[in-house]
Parts: C-alpha cells; sequence; structure tokens
C-alpha cells in the first residue's frame, strides 16, 4: 500500500435515527447525526475529528468500528468496504481496527485481572496463538505502553486512571491493529497526565506505525497529534485539512471559534 492509497476511506457518510412518534399519525421525528462526512485516514498517519458535544463525532467512531450501520455512505478499510463484509471477514476485519475509549474506570472490567483483559480480545481475533503466545503478546504490548509484565496478574483497581488508560492501549494494540480509533481517550484525565498518554500514542505510532482516528472535543489536543483535522458541527465537517493550515489559519468562523475557547496543548511533557 502506498502513502496515496488511504487505510480508512469514509465517503457521504449519513447517519439518521429514528425517535418514538409523538403523535399517532405522524411521521416520527429523526435525528441527523450525520449528514454527508467524509475523509480519509493514510498509513501511519492521524487524523482528528473535532466538535462540540452532539456534533456526531461519536456516531463516526461507531460506523468506523462497524458497531453501528449507516443510513448511507460507506466505511472502506484497505478498500474493503466494512459494513458490506460477511460475518466471517468483518470478524477478521475487526483484528485492524481496535478503539480506546474515553472513560479508563469504566473501559475495564473491574473483575477481570489485566492479563483477562487483554487475552480476551487475543482470542477472538488471533485465534491461532495458544495460552502462552497469547499471555507473551499481553506482556509485550504492556511493555511497549510502559507497564511491566507484572501488572498481568493484578486487577484494574490497582492502577491509577493514567495507568488504566495505558491498559486499554495495550489492550488495542496486542491484536496488531492497522488503524486505532481514540474516542477522548485523554478527556477523563489530569492534564499532567493527558500529556504523558499524548506522547506515549505518539511514540507508539513512530514504533508502529499504527495510525489513529483522535476523536475529541480540544483542538489543543488534535494541534499536539493529529496531521489531518476535520472540524465538525451538526454533523457536517464544516473545515478540514493539514492540521498546520486548519489550527494555523482557520477559514471557518466556528473553528476560530472553537481555538478560541480551549487550552492549547503545544509542549507535553515526557
Amino acid at each position: 500500500m502506498t502513502m496515496e492509497t488511504p487505510l480508512l476511506e469514509v465517503t457521504d457518510l449519513v447517519r439518521h435515527y429514528e425517535l418514538p412518534r409523538e403523535k399517532l399519525f405522524g411521521p416520527p421525528p429523526t435525528v441527523k447525526a450525520l449528514n454527508g462526512v467524509s475523509f480519509s485516514v493514510q498509513p501511519g498517519r492521524s487524523m482528528g475529528i473535532v466538535g462540540e458535544s452532539g456534533s456526531g463525532k461519536s456516531t463516526i467512531a461507531r460506523l468506523v468500528m462497524a458497531l453501528d450501520r449507516p443510513t448511507s455512505g460507506r466505511v472502506r478499510l484497505e478498500g474493503r468496504d466494512l459494513h458490506a463484509l460477511p460475518r466471517q471477514e468483518l470478524r477478521a476485519a475487526r483484528r485492524d481496527v481496535q478503539i480506546v475509549f474515553q472513560d479508563p474506570y469504566a473501559s475495564l472490567d473491574p473483575r477481570m485481572r489485566v492479563a483477562d483483559a487483554l487475552e480476551e480480545g487475543l482470542l477472538a481475533l488471533r485465534p491461532e496463538l495458544d495460552a502462552a503466545a497469547r499471555r507473551t503478546a499481553a506482556a509485550a504490548a504492556l511493555d511497549q505502553v510502559g507497564l511491566g509484565a507484572d501488572a498481568l496478574d493484578r486487577h484494574p483497581h490497582e492502577f491509577s486512571g493514567g495507568q488504566r488508560q495505558r491498559i486499554a492501549i495495550a489492550r488495542a494494540l496486542a491484536v496488531r491493529p492497522r488503524l486505532i480509533v481514540c474516542d477522548e481517550p485523554t478527556s477523563a484525565l489530569d492534564v499532567s497526565v493527558q500529556a504523558q498518554i499524548l506522547n506515549l500514542l505518539r511514540g507508539l505510532q513512530r514504533e508502529t506505525g499504527v495510525s489513529y482516528l483522535f476523536i475529541t472535543h480540544n483542538l489543543g489536543v488534535v494541534e499536539y497529534l493529529a496531521d489531518e483535522v476535520a472540524v465538525m458541527r451538526g454533523g457536517r465537517i464544516v473545515e478540514a485539512g493539514p492540521a498546520e493550515a486548519v489550527l494555523g489559519a482557520p477559514r471557518s468562523d466556528y473553528t476560530r471559534e472553537l481555538l478560541a475557547a480551549v487550552p492549547r496543548l503545544t509542549a507535553a511533557a515526557g
């Protein structure tokens, strides 16, 4: 695959949700979560999707993960239309796309040891690995995120919020994905910990070549991590392009409002 061929290509994506009828014979009201969204992510690059709550960002994450179906439009991963794949092929494709959620406290089952949490995905998506190989892969993923193998036999409550998010990132990395969807992965963390997680994500990209679809409300975070940026409002992209151009000389009034309203993270601490 060349750099000119997108790893992920989203084309004219539309998602409308019907709500319960307000009148017996009237049409059901419709929420237009997405209205013709298009963008692409290149191999080894980061795409930032930014906007306020309700702009459609998380709907994009669900559709890219094939956890929901679009009303119309396509999501292609390496040329494959994810929503047209047979079940077995979709299962295999999910190995290539993983997600890191916003809340590190809610995303890990408190009853499961870290080893079980990491090996659960390996068991489902890399069935060729035996038990010993799964544990080795889990330990290697923890090492990549700066945690030792001794974390394998501990439970999530024994870790801080930042450490839990590292475990969540390790769980995504363990199956060796091509793309990781980061859905507000730093918003629940302290500012200093946010910087550490962003540094970690950037280092992992250099090390592994993984691509990121980074969803956030904070343009400062996008400025630090993303190569390309799409600014969303009301289910549409109002401005998109290279991060330096969009954030340095925004054309949209809405983008300028967002830039004025949020802190800028220009130098994350190590």
